[in-house]
């Protein structure tokens, strides 16, 4: 397709250049341009699709970067790449060197915060204006969040703070009925409702529009305030939520008529205060297999445009937790599983449908599914709260109040630990091992294939007395797995057990040092399954090894091997010990291969290493 609008677009003083039917020109050749580029890298693609008319809008109305934008979670954020500059280096998308999928400072001045997490922009943007109305700056800050954030608490704790600011603040809530799964809960109730019910915003909108043409018009509009209300009164029945807080709520508009999004964003520019601005989207809007399934095309690898269909489809660890937990559930009723609106990316979608009355999902609230899970063990149940590891971080409090000190059966099936190869810096999941370390009495599993997966589960919900969490990464797993030898359930070896020279490891890179030690003659491989507490047997086999080489993906602080190396000093160890693991930073974009690589922990680094010490 030829971009005849959006090549010309460098920055966003291009699009005010534009009036409404060149503007709509302009969205189909951006949507055109998404479903190009994502079907190539893989990406977020039907969330990115619902916004495209709203980011035009959002740029022909406000001046960024003077006024400010923050993006909650930052995966709807591609049409702002677009229209910032970046239309060139787009198709560098999610690759290693090139554009993030989400928003960063470092990459332009139109990306005001780093993004991945749900349910902060609303805090964030209230901070960003209130620092401006304290330095006497009357220029906006706009934070755009879906519907499906709303159900994060942080959001009513930002609300209930924000009503009573006097800074230029205002939240665009984009209502599409959905986060990742359908939306659920009494909030996406209430927004139902209000749906249903536009005769309101036409009525002020078309008032407003005529009175702000006539002299004197903006003062009879200040006096009509008192009148609209009673009328708004009249036709919601109440006050919303939103005014009852302290914000001015426009809305319902429709997302895709640029035209009435421009003159809504006007109006909510003229208001000197709080503004929530409630805007209606489809999400994949204009690329049918996306309306069709939006939680598919949600978060997508490759694929083919003309059918829809994955390019590669392989058997996940996800797939196999969600076989292995609804196996365990045809016998055993008090098996719970809980997801914070992420029911398909965890696996979770067949249990949802087989057993409806013991799926729980929460929205996008993982402190709260961790202290419900709490609750539904106290009373005799199992839960299972399945969560990708860069989320669990929200839950660290949870873990320690409600579920270790409570002494609480809780098993936490983490996710997309490790690399997460090109969601990047918020999204990898390097940091669960070290703060679970610290939660007294929870145990801590990383099986390294499918077998290993299941038998953590099974033993994590029947064998266990105490939280457990069992974490596992993206993606299949490797075969070569299988030639491990098991010395106890908590861990295996492999290769020459007389060597002087140790490998220790966990998790998905166990495939990469059985690969090393194969190549190497005076090595032997311990890989762990139970990481926290190190097994002793484990110590004790160390012990009299002249080299000991531990390989990690993850964090080096507070790691599993500076554990293991503490201990075997402890014990007294003379011999060399070494730690090949992620320093002190956050880790961007890449494919996992490439990571993996990059940091040290793939076959190759790992023969390397071993070599420079012999």
């Amino acid at each position: 397709m030829e971009y005849k609008l959006l090549s010309e677009i460098n920055s966003p003083k291009d699009i005010k250049k534009l009036d409404y039917t060149k503007l709509n020109e302009l969205s189909g050749e951006i949507r055109y341009k998404l479903i190009e580029t994502v079907s190539e890298n893989g990406g977020h693609l039907a969330s990115n699709l619902g916004m495209v008319e709203l980011t035009v809008a959002l740029h022909k109305v406000f001046d960024s970067p003077k006024d400010q934008f923050v993006y909650d979670v930052g995966h709807q954020c591609y049409t702002h790449k677009l229209l910032t500059g970046r239309y060139e280096s787009f198709s560098t998308l999610r690759t290693k060197g090139g554009i993030s999928g989400f928003t960063r400072p470092t990459e332009s001045e139109h990306d005001i915060f780093f993004s991945g997490h749900s349910a902060t922009s609303v805090s964030a943007g209230l901070g960003l204006a209130q620092a401006k109305a304290l330095k006497g700056d009357r220029s906006h800050v706009v934070s755009v969040i879906g519907d499906g954030s709303f159900t994060g608490g942080m959001v009513f704790e930002a609300l209930n703070n924000g009503g009573r600011s006097k800074a230029n603040h205002i939240v665009v809530l984009n209502d599409n009925k959905m986060s990742i799964s359908e939306n659920v809960g009494a909030f996406a109730k209430y927004l139902a409702v209000i749906r249903s019910r536009p005769q309101y915003y036409s009525f002020k909108a078309n008032t407003e529009k005529v009175l702000n043409k006539v002299p004197f018009g903006e003062k009879i509009v200040k006096e009509l305030y008192k009148v609209k209300t009673d009328i708004k009164n009249k036709v919601y029945e109440k006050s919303t939520f939103f005014e009852d807080l302290g914000y001015r709520y426009m809305g319902p508009i429709d997302g895709h008529n640029i035209e009435n999004l421009c003159d809504a964003l006007q109006s909510a520019k003229s208001v000197n205060g709080p503004v929530l601005l409630h805007v209606i989207t489809v999400k994949g809007k204009g690329y049918e297999y996306a309306e069709k399934d939006p939680s598919v095309f949600h978060g997508i690898s490759k694929f083919d445009v003309d059918t829809g269909e994955a390019i590669s489809s392989s058997k996940s660890y996800s797939d196999k937790f969600g076989e292995t937990l609804c196996d365990l559930s045809k016998n055993d009723e008090s098996l719970c599983a809980i997801t914070a609106a992420m029911g398909i990316g965890t696996g979770l979608g067949k249990f949802s449908g087989l057993y409806p009355e013991r799926f729980f999902d929460v929205g996008i609230a993982e402190e709260h599914a961790v202290t419900f899970a709490s609750g539904l063990s106290k009373n005799g149940m199992k839960p299972v709260f399945a969560v990708y590891s860069t989320f669990l971080q929200r839950c660290y409090d949870q873990l320690i109040h409600d579920v270790a000190l409570q002494k609480q059966k809780v098993l936490l099936a983490v996710d997309r630990a490790g690399f997460v190869g090109e969601d990047g810096e918020t999204h990898h999941g390097l940091f669960d091992v070290a703060f679970l370390g610290t939660v007294p009495g929870m145990k801590v599993y990383s099986p390294c294939n499918f077998n290993l997966l299941e038998a953590d589960l099974k033993n994590a919900l029947y064998s266990e007395e105490t939280a457990v969490a069992v974490r596992y990464p993206r993606g299949t797993e490797n075969e070569n797995t299988k030639e491990l030898k098991s010395v106890s359930f908590d861990y295996s070896v492999y290769g020459d057990e007389k060597s002087k020279t140790a490998i220790v490891t966990y998790g998905r890179i166990t495939a990469e040092a059985i690969e090393a030690v194969k190549e190497i003659k005076d090595a032997f491989l311990v890989s762990l399954n139970l990481i926290k507490p190190i097994p002793e047997g484990v110590i004790d086999l160390l012990l009299g090894r002249k080299r000991v080489f531990f390989f990690e993906e993850g964090q080096k602080s507070a790691g599993v091997a500076e554990k293991l190396g503490i201990t075997l000093l402890e014990k007294g160890y003379k011999g060399k010990y070494s730690i090949t693991a992620v320093e002190d930073k956050f880790v961007e974009q890449a494919s996992v291969n490439e990571l993996l690589s990059k940091y040290g922990l793939n076959k190759e680094a790992m023969i390397k290493k071993l070599s420079e010490e012999f």
